[in-house]
């Protein structure tokens, strides 16, 4: 890609044409570099690589750290900065260059390219039986988020997620783009360890589950043993939750995390938190 084209993935409708994000800073880079380590199936664009960006400043910082992944995999203690990672293209920019690709007002020197990654899969759960799908819910549960709005949310959200494992994401349409700069920052690298599939309607749901919870004032307490007991757990928008009326017709299972009644609601990324924790216990 040319750089002026890299330099539009800052916006969600070029990242969908190119398919391709940006991650920026130490951290996410590392964070990314161990995924593309552990999961052969990361770079999901035929005949592309990670390609990552560096000011001078950067170069040996980057080549160090190529060089621990490739002795990670490859089980040395050492190895040379020719046998590193293959699949990662590294390309030099001036400062200014840096200050132009970056949406941060200092960044620090290195911005990742990377193909977008959303599951492949909806063959693991479309068209399964009851049976099939009951046998699953010891291996992985899937949390449904529904039009959530809020970067700062659905970052912290996917940190749970990775943290806890064994979890997949499911977005329905109109929510935030988790591609979008604010939610990678706020994953801190999550997002390269959680699989999840977009613009999953509530409809599809119901073709796909039988057995849904979801949180209420008035539901059963998350601690009751029943609680871990199904497929799939909706959680609704930071303002209006999920429709009655769609509630209604999944016939799903309300429950409700009990607190001391001063207010009358959670932060939504601390209701998933909560929930998360407990269903991993």
């Amino acid at each position: 890609m040319k750089l002026s084209d890299v330099k539009k993935l800052h916006q969600k409708k070029y990242r969908t044409q190119f398919g391709f994000y940006l991650v920026e800073g130490e951290h996410l880079v590392l964070e990314l570099l161990k995924a593309n380590r552990q999961d052969v199936n990361f770079n999901t664009i035929p005949n592309e690589t990670l390609s990552i960006y560096v000011t001078n400043e950067y170069e040996v910082w980057l080549e160090h750290a190529l060089s621990r992944e490739a002795a990670v995999e490859s089980g040395q203690s050492k190895i040379s900065p020719n046998e590193r990672v293959p699949a990662v293209k590294v390309e030099r920019l001036t400062s200014i260059q840096m200050q132009q690709l970056s949406d941060t007002k200092s960044p620090q020197g290195i911005i990742a390219r990377v193909p977008l990654k959303t599951a492949s899969s909806n063959k693991d759960i479309n068209s399964v039986s009851d049976e099939s799908a009951n046998s699953q819910l010891n291996q992985q549960r899937y949390i449904y988020l529904y039009e959530v709005q809020d970067p700062g949310n659905l970052g912290t959200i996917l940190r749970t997620l990775a943290w806890f494992g064994n979890f997949k994401l499911l977005l329905s349409p109109n929510s935030v783009d988790p591609f979008n700069s604010k939610v990678v920052r706020a994953s801190m690298g999550a997002i390269f360890h959680v699989d999840m599939e977009l613009n999953v309607t509530l409809k599809d749901l119901a073709s796909r589950f039988s057995q849904f919870a979801y949180l209420d004032m008035h539901g059963d307490e998350i601690k009751s043993q029943h609680f871990g007991n199904f497929q799939c757990y909706l959680f609704g928008n930071e303002a209006r939750g999920v429709p009655t009326e769609e509630i209604a017709r999944l016939n799903a299972t309300a429950f409700t995390i009990t607190g001391s009644g001063k207010i009358d609601s959670l932060n939504l990324a601390s209701a998933v938190n909560i929930c998360t924790y407990e269903l991993s216990q």
